[in-house]
């Protein structure tokens, strides 16, 4: 059975095709009740109020541990999402290695500079003061 007690928040891009499917096929999987995902384009979100920069956040993926509080980003923040997950903590222990996470992170350093120019969901982005980031 798994705990209600959430271990770690995910900030997403709602509005990004590839970031919502992702996130979505995360939500299936065992573990991830634990995980509390958040889409920093709802209009609910406060990027302060969670202590996280509302513009930084935009550009790259961040996750906070709950155990610590502790913000991690980009790769590191997949990585920490992976441990999560029973069916990808293969991955993470894999991505977590030097030559394989400096691949993994001029590869997503690539996608999040394209991703503003990316296709959007058809969802109102008046949500968000951010949401021109995107």
């Amino acid at each position: 059975m798994e705990s209600k007690e959430k271990s770690l928040k995910v900030y997403y891009d709602g509005l990004c095709h590839l970031c919502s499917r992702e996130i979505d096929h995360y939500r299936l999987l065992r573990g991830a009740g634990a995980i509390e995902f958040i889409d920093i384009t709802s209009n609910t979100f406060n990027a302060q109020s969670e202590g996280l920069d509302p513009f930084k956040v935009h550009k790259i993926m961040h996750v906070r541990r709950c155990s610590d509080g502790q913000i991690l980003t980009a790769v590191d923040a997949f990585i920490e999402i992976w441990r999560q997950l029973p069916q990808y903590q293969w991955a993470a222990k894999i991505a977590a290695r030097k030559f394989p996470k400096t691949v993994l992170t001029i590869f997503y350093h690539l996608f999040a500079k394209s991703r503003p120019y990316l296709p959007k969901r058809k969802k109102d982005c008046t949500e968000s003061p951010y949401c021109d980031l995107n």
